[in-house]
C-alpha cells in the first residue's frame, strides 16, 4: 500500500497550474498546455488510486487509458485550429478579435 500524501499533493499543484494558465494567459497555447496539465493531474490521481487499491484491473487504470487518449486527440485538434486561427489573422492572442 502506497502514502497518497505526495501524489495528491503533486495533482492538486498541477491542476492549479494548469486551472491558472487557462484563465489567466491570452496566447492559445499556453492555454493549451493549462488544459493538458489538467489532464495530467487528473491522470496522476487515477493511477494514484488505482495502485493504492488491490485489485490489479481495476477502473482506474483503465479510465487513465481514455484520458490518455483524449489528450492525444485534443492536442492535435487544437494545435490544427491555432494553426488555422493563425495563418488567418497572424497572432494568437485570444482577447483581440476582429470585427
Amino acid at each position: 500500500m502506497i502514502h497518497l500524501a505526495g501524489p495528491y499533493l503533486l495533482a492538486s499543484v498541477l491542476a492549479g497550474l494548469g486551472a491558472y494558465g487557462v484563465l489567466a494567459r491570452r496566447n492559445a497555447v499556453l492555454v493549451l498546455i493549462g488544459v493538458e496539465l489538467i489532464l495530467n493531474a487528473a491522470t496522476l490521481l487515477l493511477v494514484s488510486v488505482g495502485a493504492s487499491g488491490g485489485d490489479r484491473w481495476a477502473a482506474g487504470n483503465v479510465l487513465t487509458l481514455f484520458v490518455i487518449t483524449i489528450a492525444a486527440a485534443e492536442v492535435c485538434v487544437a494545435l490544427a485550429v491555432v494553426l488555422a486561427v493563425y495563418r488567418l489573422r497572424g497572432d494568437i492572442d485570444l482577447d483581440r478579435t476582429r470585427s
